[in-house]
């Protein structure tokens, strides 16, 4: 995750049509429509797709993972979607892409569009105290809902503190106070200046949209997201354990630590895991199809009622010493033009990106955990700039697009970031 209660689903609201998508918002004498961006029918060509192949395994050996699904959207191109690897090392199922998996912190996004539709339906204010909504968390009173979507709160994250807990305890149900409790003990930083990576951030400002709406964070995700976008493949689970889908999906995994490094061999299964280790912050369920409608709608915003105030106007550096071009706000990072999200959560990397201008879009899913969501992030970077190459179809134009890296400085950042695989004698 960077991180991590849920009430029992109840789908609510909506009349949804195919593609065109049209849906009551609110109200039932308001409609939204989304039409995606137009985009050439076909595949990209053969020379970006082999590049493109060879990153994905490069990140796979990399990363410990045995598969990938990879989704590549360039409108003026082509795209590229496309499973690879199997669900276990050398076996198993081949990974296909219409298997479900878990989104890590794009959850995060989807959390903040919460947050825009209900203050864009006058049911809060961005600006109202946290404490408003959420008692019995002491140094609240200066915090706003919107400093915790911004990551401005100053709270620290309570993944070091219970990670270790969610890979050997998987079924256990969380309650979103109680998660966030261990990065709201951590030490603070100054308020309202600089990004602070939180979970317990997320979870707060979860916990907070509830009591606000009176609705569990699961229907008004599926009220203010995933219904107006016709992602029928997404939600936020039920907290009890299960596997992302009832259907098809990628398993998850992470690998045991042993002296010198890792046990690659025998990743150990948590495909089966509570959604509540995640709630608000990364526990959405998805598949690539609508996690790169998703990303691409997001980027675009096209989700928000009200077009002021901005939200990925006023971005802050993503970590002290970061380069200029990544930033963070708003749930989400900005990586030169493009607008997204990367992360983890037991079992899973995931990264998604667009681009607002031209719809251009990657989204990656890794099924191992072990290295967080750097290999994921990594590989979404290494991908978009062997993609944004790629030349316009035939009575196409491509237009002035471009990235602040490229592709071979992330190849070599992932192969420099490889985990050590230690062998480990028989049995």
């Amino acid at each position: 995750m960077q991180l991590l209660s849920s009430r029992r689903v109840r789908a609510a609201v909506a009349s949804v049509v195919v593609l065109g998508l049209f849906l009551t918002g609110c109200t039932a004498d308001k409609t939204f429509t989304y039409t995606p961006p137009e985009q050439v029918d076909g595949s990209l060509p053969d020379d970006t797709v082999a590049a493109m192949q060879d990153a994905v395994s490069n990140a796979l050996t990399a990363s410990g993972a045995s598969g990938a699904v990879v989704g590549v959207w360039v409108p003026w191109s082509g795209t590229w979607v496309t499973g690879l690897g199997t669900q276990e090392p050398g076996a198993g199922a081949e990974i296909s892409t219409d298997m479900s998996f878990r989104i890590g912190d794009v959850t995060r996004l989807m959390t903040c569009d919460v947050l825009y539709a209900l203050a864009g339906h006058d049911v809060l204010k961005l600006d109202a105290p946290v404490t408003d909504y959420v008692s019995g968390v002491a140094g609240l009173q200066d915090i706003t809902l919107l400093d915790l979507c911004n990551g401005t709160s100053g709270l620290g994250s309570s993944e070091p503190t219970v990670k270790s807990s969610w890979l050997n305890t998987p079924g256990r149900e969380w309650a979103p106070l109680e998660l966030a409790s261990y990065g709201l003990g951590q030490a603070r930083t100054p308020a309202h200046t600089a990004y602070r990576d939180s979970d317990a951030g997320y979870l707060l400002l979860g916990l907070a949209l509830e009591r606000a709406s009176s609705l569990s964070a699961s229907e008004l995700i599926a009220k203010y997201v995933t219904t107006p976008l016709g992602l029928s493949g997404t939600s936020l689970p039920a907290a009890p354990a299960a596997a992302p889908s009832t259907g098809p999906v990628m398993n998850g995994h992470y690998l045991s630590a042993v002296e010198g490094g890792y046990n690659c061999a025998a990743p150990v299964d948590i495909t089966k895991l509570s959604s509540s280790a995640g709630f608000t912050d990364s526990g959405v369920v998805s598949t690539i199809e609508d996690l790169g409608r998703y990303v691409q709608a997001e980027a675009a915003q096209k989700l928000r009622t009200k077009k002021k105030p901005e939200r990925f106007s006023a971005p802050l550096p993503a970590y002290d010493g970061a380069p200029s071009w990544l930033q963070a706000t708003g749930g989400g990072n900005l990586v030169g033009s493009m607008i997204g999200q990367q992360g983890w959560t037991p079992g899973y990397a995931t990264a998604a990106y667009s681009d607002p201008a031209t719809g251009f879009t990657v989204a990656v899913v890794l099924n191992d955990s072990t290295g967080s969501g750097i290999f994921a992030s990594y590989l979404a970077w290494e991908l978009a700039a062997i993609a944004s190459k790629a030349p316009a179809a035939s009575g196409q134009t491509a237009p002035e697009f471009g990235l602040p890296f490229t592709a071979e400085q992330y190849h070599q950042a992932i192969t420099d970031a490889a985990l050590v695989c230690v062998e480990q004698p028989a049995a």
